[in-house]
């Protein structure tokens, strides 16, 4: 049975400063890449590609410089409010692992791997140009331990493989980087346990909120976009 839970429209830092302290069990999360410089270098018109409320609030269009400072903010918030032995789930572009796991370390993380998931059937674009983007990491961080939670029952690879988010999940409304709730099932069942405290500081559509309550955790989700908030507390409510 979920004993708590809040979804608020504000930015992460605001929301988790608001926080106590060594109150988090699990952090799973999606934040901003900040590919758009990078896009717009290569001539990729990112904003077609991704409307969504990281690039409208200027996250995906940084400096890498500033986008450091922000992630590093991040880090530090999220290492106050995590349990010791708290685990944090991320989701990154490859481009930018390394950074995160620089800044992972500078505030007693440590880190366990990074892997991939594979989407059984991605977008094909432009499949007579390239290779079709079909992988995104994710990387797997313990807060000032070497281990914590891990309800296996079998060997877990670093691999996953599930499809692309299915329009079932997108009747209320979409968002442009939302991940299947399996996927999220998949690590929340693993990291965490019945009834502890899930945090989602860039919530988005709500996905990471649906699949807690799924699987009784308690959670907390934070977004920049009051309209996105909005569709979470909708699929919240009507899952």
């Amino acid at each position: 049975m979920i004993i708590s839970s809040l979804i608020k429209n504000t930015d992460c830092i605001l929301g988790m400063k608001n926080l106590e302290d060594n109150s988090i069990d699990l952090i799973l999360t999606d934040p901003p890449y900040n590919l758009g410089l990078f896009m717009n270098n290569r001539q990729t018109n990112l904003k077609k590609m991704r409307e969504n409320s990281f690039y409208a609030a200027g996250w995906d269009n940084l400096t890498n410089e500033n986008w450091l400072k922000h992630m590093d903010c991040f880090f530090s918030e999220a290492q106050r409010v995590l349990k010791k032995g708290g685990a944090m789930l991320m989701f990154m572009s490859i481009l930018k692992v390394e950074s995160l796991i620089k800044l992972s370390e500078k505030y007693r993380f440590y880190y366990k791997t990074t892997g991939i998931w594979h989407k059984k059937n991605p977008m094909p674009r432009n499949i007579n140009l390239h290779f079709v983007n079909s992988n995104e990491c994710w990387i797997y961080l313990i807060n000032n331990k070497k281990t914590g939670v891990f309800n296996n029952e079998k060997m877990e690879l670093d691999f996953i493989e599930t499809a692309i988010t299915p329009k079932s999940e997108k009747k209320y409304g979409t968002h442009p980087t939302q991940k299947p709730i399996a996927l999220l099932e998949h690590f929340i069942k693993l990291l965490s346990n019945p009834n502890d405290l899930v945090l989602d500081p860039f919530l988005g559509s709500g996905s990471t909120a649906v699949a807690c309550k799924r699987l009784n955790r308690n959670f907390i989700g934070f977004d920049l976009n009051k309209d996105y908030c909005e569709l979470a507390i909708k699929r919240v409510e009507n899952d």
